[in-house]
């Protein structure tokens, strides 16, 4: 098998999708962070979809870290709810749980991977909230270093992708650039209140 430069930054990718779960599944399991288990179920699915869209969209070798995400965000929302990470549930994370699940059967109404993808981006966005509205308030219990791990890793993705179109850019872009938000507002709140840990 030849290796390419679409291959080793693909590779990249993974590498850091790997590293930067490895130490969050660490802190779950010391209970140093805290997920929210219904934003981590949506994500898993949401991404694990797309990614089966983007492959349908040509987006090749650069659409595998985005398939391995998807399969251990199931595992982190797994790990979430064996461990119990987050039991206060509101009436919101449930209209946002909802309001993200419902969406993906729409996804297979559509043969267009553009659509399925457009929709599946929507669903993981709108799968953020429970999580910002909890990182917000606890911002100690949630991890700047893997959000800044996705955003890079993001970046990668789109420079490996092997073709470039609405479908294989809008996920990795948008998925970023909430990533990037998080990082942000992580550390304002933590500044904020005084919460700021090495």
């Amino acid at each position: 098998m030849e290796i390419t430069y679409k291959g080793v930054l693909s590779f990249l990718g993974i590498a850091l999708t790997v590293a930067a779960f490895l130490p969050y599944i660490r802190d779950i399991r010391r209970r140093a962070i805290v997920p929210h288990v219904f934003t981590w179920f949506a994500w898993g699915i949401a991404t694990f979809i797309v990614f089966l869209a983007q492959l349908a969209a040509r987006g090749g070798v650069g659409t595998w870290p985005v398939g391995v995400s998807g399969l251990v965000q199931l595992y982190v929302a797994v790990l979430a709810w064996r461990y119990r990470a987050d039991t206060h549930i509101t009436r919101g994370d449930w209209i946002f749980l909802i309001a993200s699940l419902g969406a993906l059967p729409l996804w297979a109404l559509t043969a267009d991977p553009l659509w399925a993808i457009v929709i599946l981006t929507v669903v993981d966005l709108v799968a953020y909230g429970p999580t910002i509205r909890r990182a917000y308030n606890k911002p100690h219990e949630e991890s700047i270093f893997m959000f800044a791990h996705f955003a890079i890793r993001n970046v990668l993705v789109v420079l490996a992708l092997e073709h470039y179109s609405l479908a294989t850019l809008l996920f990795p872009v948008a998925l970023g650039l909430a990533c990037l938000g998080m990082v942000v507002m992580l550390a304002c709140r933590r500044r904020t209140l005084g919460l700021e840990r090495a």
